[in-house]
Parts: structure tokens; C-alpha cells; sequence
């Protein structure tokens, strides 16, 4: 892949939404090759304290049917160290929702050492999954 930009993101991807399709396309379009991370359920569990309601399995074949899409990958740790020396990617992309919080802050300065731009993609304001599933819960 000599001469192409490689970008890397990851998520849980549980109930599928028009944030999570937004985040993709936004960071396909500013890379040529896109490696999308579809984290585990240990791993939901363990930062989120929540067990995603779309089985692993459904959640990366849906995100491989995406055009968008060239790489799925399954990720068990948040590190994006740990990533990049897997995949070197020169791009890394997260919605701005976590813009200037400590984690990304942290994650900026340790991916820069590497020549990594970390960007900050829009956030699709009024959709999740955690208000997906409160809707649910009211109906």
C-alpha cells in the first residue's frame, strides 16, 4: 500500500446508526484505505459497563458490507498504540465529541511521535446507541 493513506478507527458499532455511518464516511473520505476496529464485548463490558445488545459477529459483518469500508478488524484493548503497530496508519479518526478530553489529548501526543494525525471527525448530534436503547427501554 506504498503511497496511500491508511486510516484507522474503531468502535462499538451496537445498533448500527446514522452516527456510527457518518463517522465512516467522513473518514473514508480522508483517507485511501480505511481499517475500521470493531471492539469485543470483554471490551464493551470493561469500559462502558454494558454488554452490546448485537452479537460481535453481526456487528463486524455489517460494518464489512459497508462500501466505505476497505479492512474490519476485531480490537480488545482502547490502546491505539497497540494498533498502529499492527496496521501503520498515518491517519486516526474519532468524533469531536472527545475532542480536548485527557484520553485524546494523551492519544494526540503519542500518536504525533509516530507521525499519526489524530482527527477529530463531526459527532451526529441526537443519535446513539445509549439513547437508542433508553428509547427502547420507555417504549
Amino acid at each position: 500500500m506504498k503511497n496511500k493513506i491508511i486510516g484507522f478507527t474503531q468502535g462499538t458499532f451496537d445498533m448500527f446508526h446514522i452516527g456510527h455511518l457518518n463517522l465512516i464516511k467522513n473518514a473514508k473520505a480522508k483517507c485511501d484505505y480505511l481499517i475500521i476496529g470493531v471492539n469485543t464485548d470483554e471490551l464493551v463490558i470493561e469500559y462502558k459497563n454494558k454488554k452490546p445488545i448485537i452479537p460481535l459477529e453481526e456487528r463486524i459483518e455489517i460494518i464489512e458490507a459497508i462500501s466505505y469500508v476497505d479492512k474490519v478488524v476485531v480490537t480488545s484493548t482502547l490502546d491505539k498504540y497497540t494498533h498502529y503497530k499492527e496496521y501503520k496508519f498515518q491517519k486516526l479518526f474519532i468524533g469531536d465529541d472527545w475532542k480536548n478530553s485527557e484520553r485524546w489529548k494523551k492519544t494526540e501526543l503519542e500518536m504525533g511521535k509516530e507521525g499519526v494525525v489524530v482527527e477529530f471527525l463531526p459527532y451526529t448530534k441526537n443519535t446513539s446507541s445509549t439513547l437508542i436503547r433508553k428509547k427502547l427501554e420507555e417504549i
